[in-house]
């Protein structure tokens, strides 16, 4: 049987720019921003859309298809992390003068990396799982209730769990929930924004792709990869 990629003209472009978007999300993290009086990281600019191309991956080509997305995007972010740290280490060049201001791009705390790598994991595929089950719930009408329903369960595990893990311990218990409380707000009201936009690539590409996938018969563990 052909592989779930090479059926579909637009899956493999889709699952790239999905890991770029991952990736360049994790780079700009580091700093925090300041919108309006929340101050927030600065993935919460980009990181979101990764819920976006799970909903699209999930609700056009199936929970499979969502599954092997973010797989790949864990193991980029992984190599990335990984990469980081190996250059970081290793003796700069004479006359090379920007160590610092490279290791405090690249240099990733080994428990923001632990917390992103988890939540990222978790929330996607919650994500996943919560949009192709409603799907089967719906009899796949009324997408708003999928894209909307499946951000507000998976935006809610990423979110505590990265703050969580990432700052329990080190600030006041109020001061991590009014972070929980603020991401999560900001996440979920930047997918709701988007849903027209979301509807559109979504209806675009069943009808490119001619296909509208229901999970009847997928199984639904993200370790299992023997999907159709």
């Amino acid at each position: 049987m052909p592989s779930i990629a090479s059926r579909y003209k637009y899956l493999d472009a889709l699952t790239t720019a999905f890991v770029v978007i991952l990736l360049v999300s994790n780079l700009v993290a580091q700093k925090v921003c300041l919108i309006g009086p929340f101050p927030v990281s600065g993935a919460v600019l980009l990181f979101p859309i990764t819920y976006i191309f799970g909903d699209v991956f999930t609700e056009v080509y199936g929970f499979a298809a969502s599954r092997r997305a973010i797989w790949l995007g864990f193991f980029a972010t992984v190599l990335l992390y990984l990469m980081g740290a190996i250059t970081i280490a290793l003796p700069a060049a004479p006359g090379w003068h920007n160590q610092q201001a490279f290791a405090a791009v690249f240099g990733f705390i080994p428990r923001i990396l632990a917390a992103s790598l988890v939540a990222f994991w978790a929330g996607e595929f919650v994500n996943s799982y919560t949009m192709a089950r409603l799907k089967l719930i719906t009899g796949g009408r009324k997408l708003w209730t999928r894209t909307i329903g499946s951000t507000v369960v998976g935006q809610a595990v990423d979110t505590v769990l990265v703050i969580t893990l990432t700052f329990v311990g080190t600030v006041p218990i109020r001061t991590l929930a009014d972070m929980i409380v603020t991401g999560y707000a900001l996440k979920v009201g930047y997918e709701v924004m988007a849903t027209p936009l979301t509807y559109l690539v979504i209806n675009w590409l069943k009808k490119a792709e001619h296909v509208d996938a229901f999970d009847h018969h997928e199984s639904f563990n993200p370790f299992s990869f023997a999907g159709k």
